[in-house]
């Protein structure tokens, strides 16, 4: 079983093409541990010495940010433990071959969205896991941390789609989250909630499948109009695949499609679409002004100038992102350079929260392409290091990148970005004064870990099959002054089980798969291993105690359910508040919630955001800290209301406002 000796095989069957040359270390991982004619071979790739050098360096990692973590002055004497055997959630995230045995460098790998609601009015939050191959999943919340899988009768499973983003939204107003599903080509899917967990298949009645669908990514639920109804944003990458199909029915990747963005004719419309009621939805970018043309894998929205109506940030994964300020719900107006002069040059995942608690919305971007197209790694190295880690990308005195690709890239930010909002002053970019810059960066979920009223991120991270692993990075907002890398310390990494590598895939060296340049020389099964790494991400207090637990979707491999044990560890103080729209969205997306304790107050803009690809349909949440009472609740409804709740407000418990008539 254990291999030995090294093997080479050609780099381009592996890893065929970025729209410019990987870093040598990246190329160098093709370099596979075999035993050529076993009967029964284990495969590491990245090659098993690298493997163990990112084993040494994770150690190396664990041991700074354990003795670093005692000057955080942020409480972090708590763990999070990955329940998720226990928890019965069994989900398998099944990549196509594109992302798996046939790896080729494509959109594919971005992987697939996780959304939670409470489906079926019982009060606890469920989960719904999007897959590419097998079906998505809806899994119901018993309560204590178990579940059980309920998509049969829910109706939810798309088992013949490529499916990749989901959100949760009230789209009728009728009290029940309903589901929208987006896919590869295969257009996207409308889910009428019936209620008691049970869906309908409305797709086809409410229009949003008029035209050629494209390749579907993230889907915005927001009331861009205030007319109390939610409308939809549909995020299209661009045309990364052909017209030949695999296994499964997906169609297979351009060979050359992370340089598809580089050609106008691939790309795809992003649309925008209004809800006109009874379940019908029109398609009106160009009514709105908002033709919006780009390789965007995901959105969010804000309120940023407090006229009602909410401003659009689209993301591009190759070039400039997208800021459309919204002009009374009847035209969008690019206002981009003006509000935001230079953004990320990949971004993947985009998040609006008040992190200093100053009462304005600041805005976190991450970006995962500047990475993989940066970052000169030596031959033979891991840079696992924080420096590396922690550095924006290098790819000027790169050979790595063209003189177009530079030219394009001139006015943008070589990894994340954190933008402060400053009021009158703008926003400026402070991620290399508060330490949010991460490495291979998927979507973030913003949540406060520990509850002391400031809100921190978790950062999904890696890119498994055939590169190294990266970890998820968990940022501990240090009392709005910066951002602290904690993961070892809350007990995020090293994962449950073999921290670093997964099965990728196996092969039947002696049959179907002789010819795969893994199989050559080898007989029987072969399996290959990879390294794990996450994509989508949500919290949620799964378990009732009181804090925040984190589920993530992995990528070709089962959930990672991490249950924190904070309330064993502090007398915990927190609030949840659930939004009834009347005038506005059931939902109450859109609106801005203010919480008022004894000396501070706490802010946050209810968009529904959580991780990538997703929108979830959640209370929310509210650490207090040290405050021992709220004194008030004011709600800024999306319809333009303005509510205030008078305490004294009961704490540890879920506030139900519901917008007068």
């Amino acid at each position: 079983m254990v291999a030995a000796g090294v093997r080479a095989f050609p780099a381009m069957s592996i890893l065929p093409f970025f729209p410019v040359r990987l870093p040598r270390l990246l190329w160098l991982a093709a370099a596979v541990c075999s035993v050529a004619g076993a009967a029964d071979t284990v495969l590491h790739v990245p090659r098993e010495e690298v493997v163990a050098e990112v084993r040494r360096a994770l150690e190396a990692n664990r041991v700074r940010q354990l003795e670093a973590a005692r000057d955080v002055q942020a409480f972090h004497d708590f763990r999070f433990t990955d329940r998720g055997p226990e928890s019965g959630l069994n989900f398998h995230m099944q990549p196509v071959d594109d992302g798996a045995r046939d790896y080729k460098a494509v959109h594919y790998d971005h992987g697939t969205a996780l959304a939670a609601a409470d489906v079926d009015g019982d009060g606890r939050v469920d989960l719904y896991f999007v897959n590419q191959l097998g079906g998505s999943q809806l899994w119901r919340n018993l309560g204590g941390g178990k579940f059980e899988n309920i998509t049969q009768r829910a109706g939810v499973g798309l088992s013949d789609r490529i499916a990749v983003g989901a959100s949760f939204g009230d789209l009728d107003n009728d009290g029940r989250p309903d589901l929208v599903v987006t896919t590869v080509r295969q257009g996207v899917t409308v889910f009428r909630n019936r209620g008691e967990g049970r869906f309908e298949d409305v797709t086809a009645a409410s229009g949003l499948n008029v035209g050629r669908p494209g390749h579907g990514s993230g889907v915005v639920l927001w009331d861009f109009d205030r007319d109390g109804q939610l409308d939809v944003f549909l995020c299209n990458v661009g045309v990364y695949t052909g017209n030949q199909k695999g296994r499964g029915g997906f169609h297979l990747g351009l060979v050359d499609a992370f340089q598809g963005w580089m050609f106008p004719i691939r790309s795809e419309a992003s649309p925008l679409w209004r809800n006109a009621g009874q379940g019908r939805f029109e398609n009106v970018s160009q009514a709105t002004g908002l033709v919006h043309r780009g390789w965007s894998g995901d959105a969010t929205f804000c309120d940023l100038n407090d006229d009602g109506f909410p401003e659009l940030y689209v993301l591009s994964m190759s070039g400039e992102d997208r800021y459309y300020d919204n002009q009374g719900g009847k035209r969008f107006v690019d206002r981009t350079a003006a509000t935001f002069p230079k953004t990320p040059w990949g971004a993947m995942g985009v998040k609006f929260f008040d992190y200093n608690l100053d009462g304005r919305m600041d805005l976190f971007v991450t970006d995962m392409h500047s990475d993989m197209t940066g970052r000169q790694i030596n031959a033979g190295e891991t840079n696992l290091t924080a420096a590396f880690e922690k550095a924006k990308s290098d790819v000027w005195c790169s050979a790595e990148w063209t003189p177009l690709n530079r030219q394009r890239a001139t006015n943008c930010i070589l990894g994340n970005a954190f933008y402060e909002n400053r009021g009158p002053d703008g926003f400026v970019e402070v991620s290399g004064q508060i330490g949010t810059e991460t490495y291979w960066p998927w979507g973030l979920t913003v949540a406060d870990l520990n509850a002391d009223g400031f809100e921190d991120v978790l950062v999904t991270a890696g890119m498994g099959y055939p590169l190294r692993f990266a970890v998820n990075s968990v940022l501990l907002n240090d009392g709005g002054r910066r951002f602290v890398d904690t993961e070892f310390v809350l007990g995020v990494e090293p994962r449950r089980g073999d921290p670093v590598e997964r099965v990728a895939f196996e092969l039947d060296a002696s049959g179907a798969d002789s010819r795969h340049p893994l199989a050559r020389g080898q007989s029987g099964r072969v399996t290959v291993m990879g390294a794990a790494s996450s994509r989508s991400s949500v919290a949620v207090d799964l378990d009732g105690d009181g804090d925040l637990d984190l589920v993530t979707n992995e990528w070709n491999d089962r959930p990672q359910v991490l249950i924190s044990n904070l309330a064993e560890r502090t007398e915990l103080r927190w609030l949840q508040v659930k939004l009834v729209g009347t005038a506005s969205n059931r939902d109450g997306l859109g609106a801005t919630v203010r919480v008022q304790g004894n000396s501070r107050t706490f802010t946050r803009f209810h968009d529904g955001k959580s991780g990538y690809l997703s929108q979830s349909a959640l209370p929310i949440y509210f650490g207090l800290g040290g405050e021992t009472a709220v004194k008030r609740v004011e709600v800024t409804w999306p319809s333009g209301r303005r509510q205030t709740v008078e305490g004294p407000v009961a704490l540890n418990g879920v506030l139900t406002v519901m917008e007068p008539r």
